[in-house]
């Protein structure tokens, strides 16, 4: 495709200035990648909430970090050329981090992981590319619906409001809280909302505002940096390879965990179809039921290897949806630069030493408006649905129900079976079952009448 025809299709869709098959200069994919990295908030958190959850040395927590990476850039590198073909950016699930902090107490790590190994295994045969006949194929229909990706994207943006204030503000006892905090986190953020509202007239313009998130984090952490105690000395002492291990926790299945795990990928894989279906329509391109199949089956390949060397199941990040927005550059090509920068250096202990001394409280803040941007994004695509009295509801029970089980009291979960406490704390696995059940009874009763 041609520069001049992927502008054509931008300037119809109104959302990408840069088409999704459209190429850019190195350095601009190069900046643009890296600031994809910065905008993956489960990428600088989830390998040190699992370290401290099971009291890991220091050498295993910088493993994870690694293998995070590298199962992350292996996964986008397969989406961005070879089977989906978006700029879709995947980054470690929350809900597999929740399932295995839930089963790895009481089953050890090698268990867990071994577990959800058999469960990827299961999806990827679900997920065959077959162009007559495919499972997947037939989910994406019924997720094609406005109502069900609206919602979906909806529960994230919402579910994600409990990273973006309570870690801009920080805790009690830490490094700039509070007043630090705020106002590097809050330059980091008007530097954000002001750059990507720049015209898109002038070449000038258009640079800063595909950087605006870069931009703002680096400069909210040199403003941080200098009024606070950093750990950028500790980068270079740690100049370390990691090299992946097959099963560095040990080995072990077990069938209830399996099924978990099973079901824990379930709206991971609801959600990045939804995600496929908002992009490939802001990008004006067709997403044939083959095409949603080869993405969802590049997805569990590319996680189930990840777990088998210690790295969590991925999906579809709704952080870096908001980013293709505000920068408005589609190409995939910039994906794939994410993508080698992710594997590459993941293997690197310098590099993670870096994203580790990035001041969360930063991130956070520039992570508030891209959360900001993927709410209203969804409450756009709902505005596509049909509002009767049946997708009322649809809309309406799913969200509020999955929602209010970010405030279930702690001693509420505990008292359940393990699995239902996984399906109550986790609103997007919630909310995708009730999405499914109601869609479906809906359906049922629809048949039934005409009948």
């Amino acid at each position: 495709m041609t520069a001049t025809t992927s502008a054509t299709k931008s300037e119809v869709t109104g959302v990408f200035d840069v088409g999704i098959d459209e190429r850019v200069p190195i350095p601009t994919a190069v900046g643009l990648g890296v600031q994809n990295i910065l905008g993956m908030a489960g990428l600088l958190i989830f390998p040190a909430l699992i370290g401290s959850a099971f009291h890991l040395p220091a050498q295993d927590t910088a493993y994870l970090y690694g293998i995070t990476f590298m199962t992350s850039g292996l996964v986008v590198i397969l989406q961005s050329v070879f089977l989906l073909r978006l700029p879709i950016v995947q980054g470690p699930y929350a809900g597999a981090l929740a399932a295995l902090l839930a089963v790895g107490h009481e089953a050890g790590l090698g268990t867990a992981f071994g577990s959800m190994v058999v469960a990827g295994a299961v999806w990827c045969v679900l997920a065959l590319p077959i162009r007559r006949f495919s499972l997947i194929g037939r989910l994406g229909k019924f997720v094609r619906d406005p109502v069900i990706p609206g919602v979906i994207v909806l529960i994230l943006a919402t579910q994600l409001t409990s990273t973006a204030l309570p870690n801009w503000l920080g805790t009690p006892g830490r490094p700039g809280f509070p007043g630090m905090n705020l106002g590097a986190g809050a330059i980091a953020g008007v530097l954000v909302l002001v750059l990507t509202l720049l015209p898109r007239r002038k070449r000038w313009s258009r640079t800063l505002r595909r950087g605006a998130v870069l931009v703002a984090i680096v400069a909210g952490t040199l403003v941080f940096a200098v009024f606070e105690p950093t750990t950028f000395g500790e980068i270079g002492r740690h100049a370390t390879i990691t090299v992946p291990r097959p099963f560095p926790f040990g080995f072990g299945v077990r069938g209830e965990l399996v099924v978990i795990f099973f079901i824990t990928l379930l709206p991971a894989v609801a959600e990045s179809i939804a995600t496929y279906d908002i992009v490939a329509g802001w990008g004006g391109q067709e997403l044939t039921p083959y095409r949603v199949s080869q993405g969802v089956f590049g997805e569990v390949v590319g996680s189930t290897i990840g777990a088998a060397f210690g790295g969590l199941s991925t999906l579809a990040y709704p952080d870096n949806i908001g980013l293709l927005r505000t920068t408005r550059v589609g190409s995939r090509y910039v994906t794939l630069a994410t993508g080698v920068i992710l594997l590459v250096l993941g293997g690197l202990g310098p590099f993670d030493r870096l994203l580790q001394a990035v001041p969360l409280p930063v991130l956070a803040a520039a992570g508030t408006v891209l959360f900001g941007v993927l709410f209203a994004s969804a409450v756009e695509v709902l505005s596509h649905a049909e509002w009767h009295q049946e997708n009322i509801m649809l809309a309406g029970i799913p969200f509020i129900t999955a929602i209010g089980g970010l405030f279930i009291p702690a001693a509420t979960l505990k008292a359940m079976p393990l699995t239902v406490q996984l399906v109550l704390g986790q609103p997007l696995i919630l909310g995708t079952l009730l999405l499914v059940a109601l869609k479906t009874a809906f359906r049922l009763r629809r048949i039934r009448t005409a009948g």
